[in-house]
């Protein structure tokens, strides 16, 4: 059986140095790194730890991996990502780490996998992974681990994917709008360029415009609240109605109509508490994040005891209409 002693010869590092990179310690050098990581790939160097999880029936340790970029407003649907997942975690008997897309970003592949195994982690569920994360993109095409996505629809034999129908979605809300509301030019406020759910949005904006007629004038707002509130000022009146990608853009612009003394119609998406403190009444597309996590996390293990292969798990959505009573207690 490989050992670090044969790790450490192979590179030609001190034993010690081998347990520090595989620990991720700091102050190693990056050439360092670079020996000692490519002597583990090369010898197929699992740690103890890991060895021991690897022959047993249970399923170890999963990694939960968070985006933690996101706007402070809407930690409330992390916390409800984490909730849903550590309930889950407790009922499949499963041990769960938490980590942070930041504290991962700048390695290499190799270390992340170094990273991992020395955390005993033998799959992992990432939330809010946006397009130009190069290296978790890459991480999830190996076979090292097994793995589900939420929110993105990025699917092989070691991955799931979990999440709404995004185009569904936004097109069932926009149309429920449409059912009382007389509108032929549409503002839409747009999300991040580089997030995946913005694909499948857009799209059911594309299909209310060929269906009913209406002309979408899609602008940047990134999820920003703030952002939201400077488009609806920059744009005036000239719309009949406002579409928002995101709950948080649709109070920026709701705040920011008030403000003008203008009305218009405001939907958003997502179903945060923080809708029903927007001063009216809007209409949003409601994701129940504590069920998408639980679902994340029954699939994980599905995966790690090798009953299912990588697939998309569709969830369903909900159409409500938000206002203040509905989310006190």
């Amino acid at each position: 059986m490989i050992g670090i002693k044969d790790v450490a010869k192979r590179a030609g590092v001190a034993v010690s140095t081998v347990s520090k990179v595989v620990n991720d310690y700091p102050n190693v050098s990056e050439a360092t790194k670079k020996k000692v990581n490519k002597a583990i790939r090369e010898l197929g160097f699992v740690p103890n730890a890991v060895a021991q999880a690897l022959s047993s029936k249970q399923p170890g340790r999963i990694a939960l991996i968070m985006n933690d970029t996101t706007q402070s407003a809407v930690d409330e649907i992390d916390m409800q990502y984490l909730a849903g997942a550590l309930v889950k975690a407790r009922e499949l008997n499963l041990d769960v780490v938490t980590l942070f897309v930041s504290m991962i970003r700048n390695k290499s592949i190799d270390e992340i996998i170094t990273y991992l195994r020395s955390q005993n982690v033998r799959g992992f569920v990432v939330f809010g992974l946006s397009k130009d994360e190069d290296t978790m993109l890459e991480l999830l095409k190996t076979t090292t681990f097994k793995k589900v996505v939420v929110d993105a629809p990025l699917v092989n034999d070691s991955t799931s994917t979990v999440w709404v129908d995004q185009c569904a979605a936004q097109y069932d809300v926009v149309a429920k709008m449409l059912e009382t509301v007389q509108a032929h030019r549409i503002l839409y406020l747009a999300g991040k360029e580089n997030s995946f759910v913005m694909d499948g949005r857009l799209a059911g904006m594309n299909r209310i415009a060929e269906e009913r007629g209406c002309e979408i004038l899609v602008r940047r707002a990134d999820f920003s609240e703030k952002k939201a509130r400077e488009v609806i000022f920059n744009e005036k009146e000239s719309y009949d109605m406002v579409v928002s990608a995101s709950d948080l853009m649709a109070i920026g612009a709701m705040r920011a109509l008030t403000e003008m003394d203008v009305f218009k119609h405001v939907c958003g998406f997502d179903g945060i508490s923080l809708m029903g403190y927007a001063g009216k009444q809007m209409t949003t597309v409601r994701q129940d994040f504590k069920k998408i996590a639980e679902t994340a996390v029954g699939e994980l293990a599905a995966l790690l005891e090798g009953n299912n292969k990588g697939r998309e798990i569709v969830l369903p959505h909900e159409i409500v209409r938000m206002e203040y009573l509905d989310v006190i207690s």
